[in-house]
């Protein structure tokens, strides 16, 4: 008996031992898996939105030795009736307002302040947007009728053949990508999974082999697409993604502050949503596309891109939002008004014709209530009707 309970007790040490050591060895995994299972808790998002570098490994994209570009302060607006309730009503955490190039209203809320670098989501996909402008004006892409295996190889056999560039700019592709965020089970979430495991984004991509309709012929939103075009515009260019965005958009645009990219365990960035920037700086960034794509007096994107991306071509649904080339319209958006946007109620709001630039950053778990997105869209239009 006694024989039993020795050998026992050896199993159970040499057990303990080995579920130590696999836990050292598996630690940062486990980090960041707890980190992201977590990441939008109540008591912790708002600071987890402004270290997302906790949860994910990362990649700078620096900025550069330039100078930081200059953001004058201009006259001071007086927000509209409502504009409080509404910041603290969708968990607002950064407002910029820029009228004619200046700062007219700058505010940060629930703790955070202007050298926070807050997470993009979705705003991403419009920066992205931006670097295809660039590198088809410098004709390492040919045409946005390319198929998208000419310059991504890894994706042929897949369910992606057949699927042109354009496709995948207006949210055409046909993939079958379940993108909704409050379901632990769906694609978009099984994809943070994979990213925060060191899991590859390129093998994630090639893996999905359902299709919902022919590439072309439906408008749907999944985000799996900007991956795909991530990984085109590495292919024809033959760089990452952080570098080629430092040296063409955020060194000419003068960051004051160095950005991160969220990667997957291959060192490739998570270019649908991973980019990390402070309020100002995504403010010079709206600033250059509103300027049509000119900044200090340097055409960092061609004009005739801006102009494309920012114009509703996407089939999407009658009286719906609008979409182009990873830039959003409101339903009756009047020409030169569009705006980035990213899930928890990130904004960069364009409107042209009043010389407004809007940034909001914010921490909103309640983003996919019914009527939220259409109840900002209005807040923002009030507040460039006010300047």
């Amino acid at each position: 008996m006694r024989t039993a309970l020795k050998w026992l007790a050896r199993i159970g040490i040499a057990l303990l031992l080995a579920a130590l050591v696999v836990g050292l060895w598996k630690r940062d995994e486990i980090a960041r898996l707890r980190a992201v299972n977590t990441l939008f808790d109540k008591g912790h998002i708002v600071e987890n939105f402004s270290h997302m570098d906790r949860a994910f490994l990362t990649v700078p994209v620096p900025r550069g030795a330039g100078p930081v570009s200059a953001l004058p302060k201009g006259a001071e607006m007086t927000l509209p009736k409502g504009a409080a309730d509404w910041i603290a009503a969708r968990g607002v955490t950064s407002l910029l307002v820029l009228h004619e190039g200046r700062i007219a209203h700058e505010s940060y809320h629930q703790g955070t302040g202007p050298e926070d670098r807050r997470t993009s989501w979705s705003v991403a996909k419009s920066f992205l947007s931006a670097l295809y402008g660039i590198s088809l004006a410098k004709g390492e892409i040919a045409s946005l009728d390319d198929p998208v295996t000419a310059c991504a190889p890894a994706l042929a056999g897949s369910v992606h053949e057949g699927t042109t560039i354009r496709h995948l700019m207006q949210m055409t592709s046909g993939v079958a990508f379940d993108e909704d965020y409050l379901d632990y089970t769906s694609d978009i979430n099984r994809m943070g999974r994979v990213l925060a495991l060191g899991g590859s984004m390129d093998g994630f991509a090639a893996g999905i082999s359902a299709r919902a309709a022919p590439p072309g012929t439906r408008w749907h939103y999944v985000s799996i697409d900007t991956h795909v075009l991530a990984m085109v515009l590495r292919g024809a260019t033959g760089r990452a993604l952080p570098g080629l965005m430092s040296e063409r958009l955020i060194a000419p645009l003068g960051f004051e502050a160095e950005p991160y990219f969220l990667t997957d365990g291959e060192g490739v960035a998570f270019a649908l949503g991973g980019l990390n920037v402070t309020t100002r700086d995504y403010a010079r960034f709206g600033l250059m596309v509103a300027r049509m794509g000119r900044y200090g007096g340097v055409q960092i994107v061609p004009e005739d891109w801006i102009a494309a991306a920012t114009t509703p071509g996407a089939p999407t649904e009658p009286g719906k939002l609008q979409y182009g080339y990873q830039w959003w319209m409101p339903a009756d958006a009047r020409e030169g008004e569009f705006f980035a946007h990213g899930i928890y109620g990130q904004y960069i709001h364009i409107d042209r014709a009043r010389d407004a630039v809007i940034v909001v950053t914010a921490a909103d778990r309640g983003f996919r209530e019914p009527g939220v997105t259409e109840s900002n869209i209005a807040m923002l239009r009030r507040i460039a009707s006010t300047l």
